[in-house]
C-alpha cells in the first residue's frame, strides 16, 4: 500500500519506517524540516535512536499536499492536541478513498472528546481504525516484538489494517470497541503518572502494583460508563498499555511522574 504518515516525531518515525520495512510505499510528513530524519547529510534517523540509520525509500515532506497525494492509507501520530487542525488543513486534499489509521492517544482539550470523535466531527464518513496497544517507538525501530489493536466499526477495515501493519516482529489483534481503544490509550496515562509518583516517593513495588491493580478497576468503570467493553479494557489497549507506562523508564510519563514524586 501507499501510506502517508502524519507526524514527524518519535512514534510517527517509527511506523514509517515499520511500515517501510514491511515492503509499503510510505511517506513520512512533519511540520518542522530541521526535525524530519530525511535531510541532506543526515545519517541518524532521529536523537533517540543514533543506532538506526535511515533506510532507502524513506520520503519526507513538510508539504501536507505533497504528502497524502496518491495515499491509500493515511496514518495520524501527531499529538492529540494538534489533531483538529491537522485534519482541518487536510480536508482542501484529502484523497477521496484512503483509509484513516488513528496511532495517536488521549482526548482533546478542552472539549474532553476522544480523538475518534473529533475526527468523525471533521469527517463524518472517513473510514477509520484506531491502532492501540504496549508499544514504544523505540521497541519498534530496533525490531522487537509487540502486539497492538486495530479497532474499528467496520471488520473490514480493521482487517486491512491488521494485514497492513502484521509481521513476524508485531501481533496486530482486531477489535469493533473503538470507544474502548481510545480510552484506554487515554486513561491510562493518569494512572501510570500516580503509579510513577508512587515511585518518586519512594513507595516500593508492592504500592506501585497496587496502585496498577485499582487503576484498573478505575479504568474499567469509568471507561465502561463513557461506552467502552470490559474484554478491552482487560486487552492490550488497556491492562497492556497501562502496565507499560507504569513499569518501563522508556515512557516520557514515567520520567515526569518520577519527577513529581522525588
Amino acid at each position: 500500500m501507499r501510506w502517508a504518515v502524519l507526524g514527524g516525531g518519535h512514534w510517527g518515525t517509527a511506523l514509517a519506517v515499520y511500515l517501510l520495512r514491511q515492503r509499503h510505499m510510505v511517506q513520512l510528513w512533519g511540520r518542522r524540516a530541521e526535525r524530519l530524519p530525511c535531510q541532506p547529510g543526515r545519517t541518524d534517523l532521529f536523537p533517540v535512536f543514533p543506532e538506526c540509520a535511515r533506510p532507502e525509500g524513506l520520503h519526507c515532506t513538510v508539504d501536507l499536499a505533497a504528502a497524502v497525494q496518491g495515499g491509500e492509507g493515511i496514518v495520524l501520530a501527531v499529538p492529540s492536541h494538534a489533531l483538529r487542525g491537522l485534519l482541518t488543513h487536510l480536508l482542501p486534499c484529502l484523497p477521496s478513498t484512503a483509509l484513516f489509521v488513528l496511532a495517536s492517544k488521549g482526548l482533546e482539550v478542552p472539549s474532553a472528546l476522544r480523538l475518534d470523535q473529533v475526527l468523525r466531527e471533521i469527517l463524518p464518513e472517513a473510514p477509520l481504525v484506531v491502532l492501540s496497544g504496549p508499544s514504544f517507538a523505540h521497541d519498534l525501530m530496533l525490531g522487537k516484538p509487540l502486539a497492538m489493536t486495530a479497532a474499528s466499526t467496520d471488520p473490514t477495515y480493521a482487517q486491512r489494517v491488521a494485514e497492513a501493519f502484521g509481521s513476524a516482529q508485531m501481533r496486530v489483534y482486531t477489535s469493533d470497541d473503538v470507544a474502548g481503544v481510545c480510552l484506554g490509550g487515554a486513561i491510562k496515562n493518569v494512572l501510570a503518572i500516580a503509579a510513577g509518583i508512587s515511585d518518586g516517593l519512594g513507595n516500593g513495588d508492592s504500592a506501585r502494583a497496587a496502585l496498577i491493580t485499582r487503576g484498573m478497576a478505575e479504568l474499567h468503570r469509568l471507561g465502561t460508563a463513557l461506552g467502552g467493553r470490559t474484554e478491552t479494557f482487560m486487552g492490550l489497549a488497556g491492562a497492556g498499555d497501562l502496565i507499560l507506562t507504569s513499569c518501563s523508564d522508556l515512557s516520557r510519563n514515567r520520567r515526569v511522574r518520577l519527577g513529581l514524586g522525588s
